[in-house]
């Protein structure tokens, strides 16, 4: 399986020598259900694009310092890549920011949202469980780091998870029961030891005492009920099959 990842941001240099970039931590999630992968990656924040988008069997989308709303070169391009992919049946796995512009590439909207910081282990529903779910859990658990929302779900969309904090918080793309993508807000490629890191961080420029306090006092509960790594792999390979 040949995976492609576009990067839509890079982390700070401590942070990245550390605990890798975006790209190696989402190797680890994927490795124990797809060992034999191998990787492209792509840094649309640098204004690259993909030679051709057929040439692996599904893109990943990561996060991003950024918001969807940025007057940033790289974004319409990268929106136009999801439609292309889109039209194609290219599987796609957005992860908090690629959760976020794939809705607003495909009609729906995101946005800096009124609910404020979301940051630390947080608790979600499930709304839908589709048969690939193969879970009996109600929710799950997952670590988080945003400020901004996906606000409208796009047309052709089922909402598959929601919390108080993020109302949409994971969405599947067309038949629910046999998606062409996913997208979820929260971080599964996240470890507890590198939010912990990134809160710190941010701690004096974006959150204030209180928020990074209640994320770092949040990570002593578990992460757990979700398997986002399998979901991506088998997406992935039923569009080869």
């Amino acid at each position: 399986m040949r995976i492609g990842i576009l990067e839509t941001g890079t982390l700070p240099e401590a942070l990245g020598a550390a605990h890798g970039d975006y790209t190696s931590m989402f190797r680890v999630l994927l490795a124990p259900a797809a060992p034999q992968a191998s990787y492209v990656t792509v840094p649309v924040w640098d204004g690259a694009l993909p030679d051709d988008i057929e040439a692996v069997d599904g893109w990943v989308i990561t996060g991003s310092r950024h918001g969807v709303y940025d007057p940033l070169p790289w974004m319409a391009p990268l929106e136009a890549t999801i439609r292309a992919c889109r039209d194609a049946q290219i599987p796609l796995f957005g992860v908090c920011f690629g959760h976020q512009i794939m809705a607003q590439a495909l009609g729906g909207a995101a946005e800096l949202a009124t609910q404020g910081w979301g940051v630390g282990r947080a608790n979600y529903a499930y709304t839908e469980k589709p048969g690939w779910t193969n879970t009996e859990a109600q929710g799950f658990s997952q670590l988080a780091m945003h400020r901004d929302q996906v606000t409208r779900q796009p047309e052709g969309t089922t909402l598959l998870a929601r919390s108080a904090h993020c109302p949409i918080a994971a969405l599947a793309y067309g038949d629910p029961e046999r998606p062409w993508a996913l997208s979820v807000q929260p971080h599964p490629e996240f470890r507890k030891d590198f939010l912990a890191d990134l809160v710190e961080t941010r701690r004096s420029s974006l959150l204030g005492d209180d928020v990074a306090d209640a994320a770092l006092d949040s990570l002593s509960g578990p992460t757990e009920g979700a398997d986002w790594a399998a979901w991506c792999i088998a997406l992935f390979s039923r569009w080869r099959g």
